[in-house]
C-alpha cells in the first residue's frame, strides 16, 4: 500500500510530492547509476534529509504523519537511528501541545547509558515505553524494509508495546511492501517512487 486515502486527499499532498522531487530526488538515467546503503544498484536516489530540514516540507510531513497516527490510534512514534530521529522529532513537534503521543528512538547499537530515567531497555531512548502502548515506526526512505523491521523486532522483543504500522516518507517500490507483508507488519508511505518520478 502506498499513501492512505486520507493522505492522498490532503490538499497539500501534491505540494509535498513536489518538494520531495525538488529537494531529494535524482534520476540517474540507468539502472546501476547509484549504489544504495543496502548495496543494491538503482536508477533512482532519494536523500530526504534536506526535505526533513526544510520548514514547509517538514511541516507537511508532520501534519500528514499525525493524521495517520490519529487514525491508527498510535501512542508512540519512533524508529531506528538515523533517518527516523528527525522524522520522529517532526511528528512530535507537529502534534497538538496536549497530545499524549510521545517519541523515542532505537539505536543500532545500545550505548548502555539510556533508560535510567525511563526504564527502557538499552538502546531504546526517549519517552518511556515501560507501560506499553501502540507504536508507529517511521522511516525516511524505504527500500527493502530491513531497517524498520529491525526496529519492530527490537520493540516486540524488548518491550510490551505493539507496533501497529510502519510509515515512510517515500517507498522506493523495491520490495519493502512484500517484506513487511511477509513479516505481518502494516506498511504505508506518504508517497512512492512513481509519485515522485512520473511527472
Amino acid at each position: 500500500m502506498s499513501a492512505a486515502q486520507s493522505i492522498r486527499n490532503h490538499p497539500k499532498w501534491a505540494r509535498l510530492v513536489d518538494l520531495v522531487r525538488e529537494l531529494a530526488f535524482i534520476d540517474g538515467g540507468s539502472d546501476d547509476a547509484f549504489t544504495l546503503a543496502s548495496g543494491r544498484q538503482s536508477r533512482w536516489f532519494f536523500d530526504t534529509k534536506p526535505v526533513m530540514m526544510h520548514p514547509e516540507a517538514s511541516h507537511l510531513i508532520g501534519e500528514m504523519l499525525n493524521i495517520r497516527m490519529d487514525e491508527l490510534g498510535a501512542d508512540f512514534v519512533g524508529g531506528l537511528e538515523l533517518g527516523a530521529v528527525p522524522l520522529t522529532a517532526i511528528a512530535v513537534t507537529m502534534s497538538p501541545k496536549d497530545s499524549p503521543r510521545r517519541g523515542f528512538m532505537v539505536r543500532k547499537e545500545p550505548k548502555g547509558r539510556g533508560g535510567r530515567k525511563t526504564n527502557n531497555p538499552p538502546g531504546i531512548e526517549g519517552s518511556s515505553l515501560s507501560a506499553g502502548g501502540k507504536i508507529v515506526i517511521v522511516e525516511d526512505v524505504t527500500t527493502t524494509g530491513g531497517s524498520a523491521i529491525k526496529a519492530v523486532e527490537r520493540i516486540h522483543q524488548d518491550t510490551d508495546c505493539e507496533v501497529i504500522a510502519v510509515i515512510s516518507i517515500v517507498d522506493r517500490q523495491e520490495g519493502a511492501e512484500a517484506a513487511f507483508s511477509a513479516a505481518g507488519i502494516m506498511f504505508e508511505s506518504l508517497m512512492n517512487r512513481e509519485d515522485v518520478a512520473n511527472f
